[in-house]
Protein backbone atom coordinates (compact mmCIF):
# COMPACT_ATOMS: atom_id res chain seq x y z
CA UNK A 1 0.00 0.00 0.00
CA UNK A 2 2.96 2.34 0.66
CA UNK A 3 4.12 1.81 -2.92
CA UNK A 4 0.69 2.82 -4.24
CA UNK A 5 0.70 5.82 -1.91
CA UNK A 6 4.06 6.90 -3.33
CA UNK A 7 2.59 6.75 -6.85
CA UNK A 8 0.02 9.36 -5.83
CA UNK A 9 2.47 11.46 -3.83
CA UNK A 10 1.97 14.33 -6.30
CA UNK A 11 -1.42 15.03 -4.66
CA UNK A 12 -0.33 14.66 -1.04
CA UNK A 13 0.52 18.37 -0.97
CA UNK A 14 -3.03 19.57 -1.76
CA UNK A 15 -4.54 16.92 0.54
CA UNK A 16 -2.32 17.86 3.46
CA UNK A 17 -2.98 21.58 2.85
CA UNK A 18 -6.78 21.06 2.96
CA UNK A 19 -6.48 19.06 6.19
CA UNK A 20 -4.33 21.77 7.78
CA UNK A 21 -6.82 24.51 6.87
CA UNK A 22 -9.74 22.63 8.36
CA UNK A 23 -7.62 21.72 11.40
CA UNK A 24 -7.14 25.43 12.10
CA UNK A 25 -10.91 25.89 12.10
CA UNK A 26 -11.81 22.88 14.25
CA UNK A 27 -8.74 23.31 16.46
CA UNK A 28 -10.06 26.69 17.57
CA UNK A 29 -13.32 25.00 18.64
CA UNK A 30 -12.28 21.60 20.08
CA UNK A 31 -8.58 22.18 20.74
CA UNK A 32 -5.69 21.63 18.29
CA UNK A 33 -4.52 18.31 19.74
CA UNK A 34 -7.93 16.59 20.02
CA UNK A 35 -9.13 13.72 17.89
CA UNK A 36 -12.28 15.67 17.02
CA UNK A 37 -10.24 18.43 15.36
CA UNK A 38 -8.26 15.99 13.22
CA UNK A 39 -11.18 13.62 12.60
CA UNK A 40 -13.51 16.40 11.45
CA UNK A 41 -10.74 17.73 9.22
CA UNK A 42 -10.71 14.39 7.38
CA UNK A 43 -14.52 14.39 7.18
CA UNK A 44 -14.43 17.90 5.71
CA UNK A 45 -11.84 16.75 3.17
CA UNK A 46 -14.30 14.08 2.01
CA UNK A 47 -17.13 16.61 1.74
CA UNK A 48 -15.01 18.94 -0.39
CA UNK A 49 -14.02 16.11 -2.72
CA UNK A 50 -17.57 14.76 -3.05
CA UNK A 51 -19.03 18.20 -3.77
CA UNK A 52 -16.57 18.52 -6.65
CA UNK A 53 -17.62 15.07 -7.91
CA UNK A 54 -21.40 15.72 -7.91
CA UNK A 55 -21.58 16.24 -11.73
CA UNK A 56 -19.76 12.95 -12.24
CA UNK A 57 -22.10 11.22 -9.80
CA UNK A 58 -25.10 12.37 -11.84
CA UNK A 59 -23.41 10.99 -14.96
CA UNK A 60 -22.79 7.74 -13.10
CA UNK A 61 -26.49 7.35 -12.25
CA UNK A 62 -27.52 8.10 -15.83
CA UNK A 63 -24.92 5.70 -17.22
CA UNK A 64 -26.07 2.89 -14.94
CA UNK A 65 -29.68 3.54 -15.98
CA UNK A 66 -28.74 3.48 -19.67
CA UNK A 67 -26.78 0.28 -19.20
CA UNK A 68 -29.82 -1.36 -17.63
CA UNK A 69 -32.02 -0.26 -20.52
CA UNK A 70 -29.50 -1.51 -23.12
CA UNK A 71 -29.09 -4.99 -21.64
CA UNK A 72 -31.71 -6.68 -23.88
CA UNK A 73 -30.13 -5.16 -27.01
CA UNK A 74 -26.64 -6.10 -25.85
CA UNK A 75 -27.75 -9.66 -25.21
CA UNK A 76 -29.26 -9.84 -28.72
CA UNK A 77 -25.97 -8.64 -30.24
CA UNK A 78 -24.03 -11.24 -28.27
CA UNK A 79 -26.32 -14.02 -29.46
CA UNK A 80 -26.23 -12.84 -33.07
CA UNK A 81 -22.44 -12.46 -33.31
CA UNK A 82 -21.31 -15.01 -30.73
CA UNK A 83 -18.90 -16.60 -33.23
CA UNK A 84 -17.44 -13.24 -34.37
CA UNK A 85 -15.90 -11.37 -31.43
CA UNK A 86 -14.65 -8.49 -33.55
CA UNK A 87 -18.05 -7.84 -35.12
CA UNK A 88 -19.64 -8.17 -31.69
CA UNK A 89 -17.33 -5.47 -30.27
CA UNK A 90 -18.03 -3.20 -33.25
CA UNK A 91 -21.79 -3.54 -32.82
CA UNK A 92 -21.48 -2.88 -29.07
CA UNK A 93 -19.49 0.31 -29.67
CA UNK A 94 -22.00 1.37 -32.31
CA UNK A 95 -24.84 0.83 -29.81
CA UNK A 96 -23.01 2.88 -27.15
CA UNK A 97 -22.41 5.69 -29.65
CA UNK A 98 -26.02 5.78 -30.86
CA UNK A 99 -27.44 5.91 -27.33
CA UNK A 100 -24.74 8.18 -25.90
CA UNK A 101 -23.78 5.66 -23.22
CA UNK A 102 -20.30 5.39 -21.74
CA UNK A 103 -19.71 2.15 -19.78
CA UNK A 104 -16.83 3.78 -17.89
CA UNK A 105 -19.01 6.60 -16.53
CA UNK A 106 -20.22 4.39 -13.68
CA UNK A 107 -16.62 3.99 -12.48
CA UNK A 108 -15.47 7.61 -12.84
CA UNK A 109 -16.34 8.83 -9.30
CA UNK A 110 -14.45 5.91 -7.72
CA UNK A 111 -11.49 6.31 -10.08
CA UNK A 112 -11.22 10.04 -9.43
CA UNK A 113 -11.42 9.50 -5.66
CA UNK A 114 -8.58 6.98 -5.71
CA UNK A 115 -5.73 9.54 -5.83
CA UNK A 116 -7.16 11.38 -2.79
CA UNK A 117 -7.68 8.10 -0.95
CA UNK A 118 -4.12 6.87 -1.48
CA UNK A 119 -2.70 10.34 -0.83
CA UNK A 120 -4.51 10.45 2.54
CA UNK A 121 -3.21 6.96 3.32
CA UNK A 122 0.31 8.16 2.52
CA UNK A 123 -0.12 11.22 4.75
CA UNK A 124 -1.36 9.12 7.69
CA UNK A 125 1.49 6.65 7.24
CA UNK A 126 3.97 9.51 7.53
CA UNK A 127 2.16 10.77 10.63
CA UNK A 128 2.41 7.31 12.21
CA UNK A 129 6.17 7.24 11.58
CA UNK A 130 6.61 10.85 12.79
CA UNK A 131 7.77 12.25 9.43
CA UNK A 132 6.72 15.57 7.96
CA UNK A 133 4.86 15.64 4.66
CA UNK A 134 3.36 18.39 2.53
CA UNK A 135 1.92 21.18 4.64
CA UNK A 136 2.27 19.16 7.86
CA UNK A 137 5.31 20.38 9.78
CA UNK A 138 6.78 18.57 12.74
CA UNK A 139 4.54 20.22 15.34
CA UNK A 140 1.39 19.32 13.38
CA UNK A 141 2.65 15.77 12.87
CA UNK A 142 3.25 15.39 16.62
CA UNK A 143 -0.20 16.81 17.32
CA UNK A 144 -1.82 14.36 14.88
CA UNK A 145 0.10 11.43 16.41
CA UNK A 146 -1.28 12.27 19.82
CA UNK A 147 -4.86 12.74 18.56
CA UNK A 148 -7.18 9.93 19.65
CA UNK A 149 -10.72 9.09 18.50
CA UNK A 150 -12.51 7.07 21.21
CA UNK A 151 -9.09 6.01 22.48
CA UNK A 152 -7.62 5.02 19.10
CA UNK A 153 -4.94 7.16 17.37
CA UNK A 154 -5.92 8.28 13.85
CA UNK A 155 -2.71 6.68 12.49
CA UNK A 156 -3.24 3.27 14.17
CA UNK A 157 -4.36 0.10 12.32
CA UNK A 158 -6.18 -3.05 13.38
CA UNK A 159 -3.13 -5.21 12.52
CA UNK A 160 -0.57 -3.05 14.37
CA UNK A 161 1.55 -4.88 16.94
CA UNK A 162 1.36 -3.91 20.63
CA UNK A 163 4.72 -2.11 20.54
CA UNK A 164 3.64 0.22 17.72
CA UNK A 165 0.32 0.97 19.42
CA UNK A 166 2.10 1.64 22.71
CA UNK A 167 4.40 4.11 20.90
CA UNK A 168 1.26 6.03 19.94
CA UNK A 169 0.19 6.18 23.61
CA UNK A 170 -2.80 3.87 23.18
CA UNK A 171 -3.88 0.36 24.14
CA UNK A 172 -4.20 -2.48 21.65
CA UNK A 173 -7.73 -3.28 22.89
CA UNK A 174 -8.99 0.22 22.21
CA UNK A 175 -7.47 0.20 18.73
CA UNK A 176 -8.94 -3.22 17.86
CA UNK A 177 -12.42 -2.35 19.14
CA UNK A 178 -12.61 1.05 17.41
CA UNK A 179 -11.21 -0.18 14.09
CA UNK A 180 -13.46 -3.28 14.12
CA UNK A 181 -16.58 -1.17 14.67
CA UNK A 182 -15.55 1.23 11.91
CA UNK A 183 -14.82 -1.65 9.49
CA UNK A 184 -18.27 -3.13 10.15
CA UNK A 185 -19.93 0.27 9.63
CA UNK A 186 -17.91 0.85 6.44
CA UNK A 187 -18.90 -2.54 4.98
CA UNK A 188 -22.54 -2.18 6.07
CA UNK A 189 -22.84 1.26 4.47
CA UNK A 190 -21.38 -0.12 1.24
CA UNK A 191 -23.90 -2.99 1.28
CA UNK A 192 -26.96 -0.82 1.97
CA UNK A 193 -25.92 1.68 -0.72
CA UNK A 194 -25.85 -1.06 -3.35
CA UNK A 195 -28.98 -2.71 -1.96
CA UNK A 196 -30.85 0.59 -2.12
CA UNK A 197 -29.93 0.88 -5.79
CA UNK A 198 -30.95 -2.69 -6.66
CA UNK A 199 -34.26 -2.79 -4.80
CA UNK A 200 -35.63 0.68 -5.49
CA UNK A 201 -34.09 2.04 -8.69
CA UNK A 202 -34.07 -0.93 -11.06
CA UNK A 203 -36.72 -1.73 -13.65
CA UNK A 204 -38.04 -5.02 -12.24
CA UNK A 205 -39.83 -5.90 -15.50
CA UNK A 206 -36.50 -6.42 -17.29
CA UNK A 207 -34.40 -9.37 -16.14
CA UNK A 208 -30.88 -9.10 -17.52
CA UNK A 209 -27.41 -10.47 -16.68
CA UNK A 210 -26.46 -6.95 -15.63
CA UNK A 211 -28.85 -7.17 -12.69
CA UNK A 212 -27.32 -10.48 -11.61
CA UNK A 213 -23.85 -8.92 -11.72
CA UNK A 214 -25.01 -6.01 -9.58
CA UNK A 215 -26.50 -8.43 -7.04
CA UNK A 216 -23.19 -10.27 -6.85
CA UNK A 217 -21.29 -7.01 -6.34
CA UNK A 218 -23.73 -6.10 -3.58
CA UNK A 219 -22.31 -8.99 -1.52
CA UNK A 220 -18.73 -9.04 -2.83
CA UNK A 221 -17.81 -5.38 -2.26
CA UNK A 222 -18.54 -5.33 1.50
CA UNK A 223 -16.39 -8.41 1.96
CA UNK A 224 -13.53 -6.83 -0.01
CA UNK A 225 -13.75 -3.65 2.06
CA UNK A 226 -13.81 -5.64 5.30
CA UNK A 227 -10.66 -7.57 4.32
CA UNK A 228 -8.85 -4.42 3.21
CA UNK A 229 -10.08 -2.45 6.22
CA UNK A 230 -7.89 -4.31 8.69
CA UNK A 231 -4.86 -2.66 7.04
CA UNK A 232 -6.36 0.87 6.97
CA UNK A 233 -5.43 3.49 9.59
CA UNK A 234 -8.26 4.93 11.65
CA UNK A 235 -8.09 8.16 9.63
CA UNK A 236 -8.56 6.28 6.35
CA UNK A 237 -11.50 4.36 7.87
CA UNK A 238 -13.04 7.73 8.78
CA UNK A 239 -12.49 8.88 5.20
CA UNK A 240 -14.06 5.78 3.63
CA UNK A 241 -16.97 5.59 6.09
CA UNK A 242 -17.76 9.25 5.43
CA UNK A 243 -17.68 8.84 1.67
CA UNK A 244 -19.96 5.76 1.89
CA UNK A 245 -22.48 7.63 4.02
CA UNK A 246 -22.32 10.59 1.64
CA UNK A 247 -22.87 8.29 -1.35
CA UNK A 248 -25.82 6.60 0.33
CA UNK A 249 -27.52 9.91 1.15
CA UNK A 250 -26.78 11.43 -2.25
CA UNK A 251 -28.06 8.33 -4.01
CA UNK A 252 -31.20 8.31 -1.87
CA UNK A 253 -31.97 11.87 -2.94
CA UNK A 254 -31.32 11.19 -6.63
CA UNK A 255 -33.46 8.03 -6.57
CA UNK A 256 -36.36 9.81 -4.87
CA UNK A 257 -36.28 12.77 -7.29
CA UNK A 258 -35.23 11.10 -10.55
CA UNK A 259 -36.17 7.39 -10.40
CA UNK A 260 -35.68 4.79 -13.10
CA UNK A 261 -38.85 4.15 -15.17
CA UNK A 262 -40.56 0.94 -14.10
CA UNK A 263 -38.87 0.82 -10.69
CA UNK A 264 -40.36 0.91 -7.21
CA UNK A 265 -38.86 4.35 -6.74
CA UNK A 266 -40.85 5.62 -9.73
CA UNK A 267 -44.06 4.19 -8.27
CA UNK A 268 -43.41 5.99 -4.96
CA UNK A 269 -42.53 9.21 -6.79
CA UNK A 270 -45.72 9.15 -8.86
CA UNK A 271 -47.77 8.49 -5.74
CA UNK A 272 -46.28 11.59 -4.13
CA UNK A 273 -46.90 13.54 -7.32
CA UNK A 274 -50.53 12.37 -7.35
CA UNK A 275 -51.04 13.53 -3.77
CA UNK A 276 -49.61 16.93 -4.65
CA UNK A 277 -51.88 17.27 -7.69
CA UNK A 278 -55.04 16.29 -5.80
CA UNK A 279 -54.14 18.60 -2.91
CA UNK A 280 -53.21 21.70 -4.90
CA UNK A 281 -55.24 21.05 -8.05
CA UNK A 282 -52.19 21.59 -10.27
CA UNK A 283 -48.68 20.33 -11.01
CA UNK A 284 -46.27 22.53 -9.10
CA UNK A 285 -42.69 22.84 -10.33
CA UNK A 286 -41.12 22.71 -13.78
CA UNK A 287 -39.41 19.38 -13.18
CA UNK A 288 -42.69 17.73 -12.16
CA UNK A 289 -44.41 19.15 -15.22
CA UNK A 290 -41.64 17.68 -17.35
CA UNK A 291 -42.31 14.29 -15.77
CA UNK A 292 -46.04 14.47 -16.54
CA UNK A 293 -45.28 15.72 -20.05
CA UNK A 294 -42.98 12.74 -20.69
CA UNK A 295 -45.65 10.30 -19.44
CA UNK A 296 -48.29 11.83 -21.70
CA UNK A 297 -45.93 11.72 -24.69
CA UNK A 298 -45.37 7.98 -24.23
CA UNK A 299 -49.00 7.20 -24.99
CA UNK A 300 -49.59 3.43 -25.14
CA UNK A 301 -45.92 2.75 -24.37
CA UNK A 302 -46.33 3.69 -20.71
CA UNK A 303 -45.21 1.23 -18.06
CA UNK A 304 -47.46 -0.09 -15.29
CA UNK A 305 -46.54 2.68 -12.84
CA UNK A 306 -47.35 5.40 -15.35
CA UNK A 307 -50.66 3.80 -16.37
CA UNK A 308 -51.71 3.57 -12.73
CA UNK A 309 -50.80 7.23 -12.31
CA UNK A 310 -52.95 8.30 -15.28
CA UNK A 311 -55.85 6.16 -14.04
CA UNK A 312 -55.59 7.61 -10.54
CA UNK A 313 -55.61 11.11 -11.99
CA UNK A 314 -58.79 10.25 -13.90
CA UNK A 315 -60.49 8.93 -10.77
CA UNK A 316 -59.57 12.17 -8.99
CA UNK A 317 -61.13 14.16 -11.86
CA UNK A 318 -57.97 15.32 -13.65
CA UNK A 319 -56.57 14.73 -17.12
CA UNK A 320 -52.89 15.20 -17.93
CA UNK A 321 -52.14 17.64 -20.75
CA UNK A 322 -49.35 17.52 -23.33
CA UNK A 323 -47.61 20.49 -21.71
CA UNK A 324 -47.34 18.66 -18.36
CA UNK A 325 -50.20 20.44 -16.63
CA UNK A 326 -53.50 18.93 -15.51
CA UNK A 327 -57.05 20.01 -16.24
CA UNK A 328 -60.03 19.55 -13.94
CA UNK A 329 -62.80 17.60 -15.70
CA UNK A 330 -65.80 15.49 -14.81
CA UNK A 331 -64.58 12.24 -13.18
CA UNK A 332 -66.82 10.10 -15.42
CA UNK A 333 -65.39 11.70 -18.58
CA UNK A 334 -61.82 11.39 -17.33
CA UNK A 335 -62.38 7.74 -16.39
CA UNK A 336 -63.82 7.02 -19.85
CA UNK A 337 -60.79 8.57 -21.52
CA UNK A 338 -58.44 6.57 -19.29
CA UNK A 339 -60.37 3.36 -20.09
CA UNK A 340 -60.06 4.10 -23.82
CA UNK A 341 -56.32 4.56 -23.41
CA UNK A 342 -56.07 1.25 -21.55
CA UNK A 343 -57.92 -0.53 -24.36
CA UNK A 344 -55.40 0.81 -26.86
CA UNK A 345 -52.57 -0.61 -24.79
CA UNK A 346 -51.71 -4.11 -26.08
CA UNK A 347 -51.88 -6.73 -23.38
CA UNK A 348 -48.59 -8.33 -22.54
CA UNK A 349 -48.70 -12.10 -22.75
CA UNK A 350 -47.34 -14.16 -19.94
CA UNK A 351 -44.39 -16.46 -20.44
CA UNK A 352 -46.63 -19.55 -20.30
CA UNK A 353 -48.89 -18.19 -23.05
CA UNK A 354 -45.91 -17.31 -25.25
CA UNK A 355 -44.49 -20.81 -24.83
CA UNK A 356 -47.89 -22.35 -25.57
CA UNK A 357 -48.17 -20.26 -28.72
CA UNK A 358 -44.78 -21.41 -29.98
CA UNK A 359 -45.52 -25.06 -29.27
CA UNK A 360 -48.91 -24.98 -30.97
CA UNK A 361 -47.73 -23.03 -34.00
CA UNK A 362 -46.66 -26.09 -36.07
CA UNK A 363 -49.97 -27.82 -35.40
CA UNK A 364 -52.03 -24.84 -36.52
CA UNK A 365 -50.85 -25.31 -40.10
CA UNK A 366 -52.07 -28.92 -40.20
CA UNK A 367 -55.81 -28.21 -40.66
CA UNK A 368 -55.05 -26.05 -43.70
CA UNK A 369 -53.14 -28.93 -45.29
CA UNK A 370 -55.92 -31.32 -44.46
CA UNK A 371 -58.39 -28.86 -45.94
CA UNK A 372 -56.41 -28.77 -49.18
CA UNK A 373 -56.22 -32.55 -49.22
CA UNK A 374 -59.92 -32.87 -48.51
CA UNK A 375 -60.96 -30.43 -51.27
CA UNK A 376 -60.52 -32.82 -54.24
CA UNK A 377 -62.12 -35.59 -52.20
CA UNK A 378 -65.12 -33.34 -51.70
CA UNK A 379 -65.38 -32.95 -55.48
CA UNK A 380 -65.19 -36.67 -55.89
CA UNK A 381 -67.93 -37.14 -53.35
CA UNK A 382 -70.34 -35.49 -55.74
CA UNK A 383 -69.96 -38.47 -58.12
CA UNK A 384 -72.32 -41.40 -57.60
CA UNK A 385 -71.20 -44.75 -56.39
CA UNK A 386 -68.79 -46.10 -53.86
CA UNK A 387 -66.12 -43.61 -54.79
CA UNK A 388 -67.95 -40.82 -52.98
CA UNK A 389 -68.33 -42.78 -49.77
CA UNK A 390 -64.74 -43.96 -49.95
CA UNK A 391 -63.51 -40.38 -50.49
CA UNK A 392 -65.63 -39.16 -47.59
CA UNK A 393 -64.21 -41.82 -45.29
CA UNK A 394 -60.76 -40.94 -46.55
CA UNK A 395 -61.18 -37.21 -45.80
CA UNK A 396 -62.80 -37.90 -42.45
CA UNK A 397 -60.14 -40.25 -41.15
CA UNK A 398 -57.26 -38.16 -42.46
CA UNK A 399 -55.07 -41.27 -42.70
CA UNK A 400 -53.92 -40.58 -46.24
CA UNK A 401 -51.77 -37.51 -46.65
CA UNK A 402 -51.40 -35.32 -49.68
CA UNK A 403 -53.73 -34.53 -52.52
CA UNK A 404 -55.58 -37.58 -53.96
CA UNK A 405 -56.83 -37.77 -57.53
CA UNK A 406 -60.53 -38.67 -57.62
CA UNK A 407 -61.45 -41.88 -59.43
CA UNK A 408 -63.52 -41.65 -62.56
CA UNK A 409 -66.87 -43.42 -62.39
CA UNK A 410 -65.99 -45.40 -65.46
CA UNK A 411 -63.09 -47.00 -63.65
CA UNK A 412 -65.51 -49.25 -61.76
CA UNK A 413 -66.33 -51.28 -64.88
Amino acid sequence: MDTIGNLFSFITGPVSWIIVQFHKLYGAIFGPDTGWAWGLSIVSLVIVIRICLIPLFVKQIKSMRNMQALQPKMKAIQERYKSDRQRQSEEMMKLYKETGTNPLSSCLPILLQSPFFFALYHVLSKIASGDTIGSLNQSLVDSAREAHIFGAPIAAKFMDDPAKVEALNASLTDVRVVTAIMIVLMSASQFFTQRQLMQKNVDLTVKTPYMQQQKMLMYIFPVIFAVMGINFPVGVLIYWLTTNVWTMGQQMYVISQNPTPGSKAQDHYLQRLLKGVTHHGEVRGRRKRNVVQAIVAKGPDRNDNERRFISALAKAGFTAQVDGSVEKVDPAVAEAEAAAARRQQPKRQTKAKRQAATTTQPTTAKPSLEKKAAQPNAEASKQPGKASSGSARQAKSGQRKGQQRPKHPSSKK
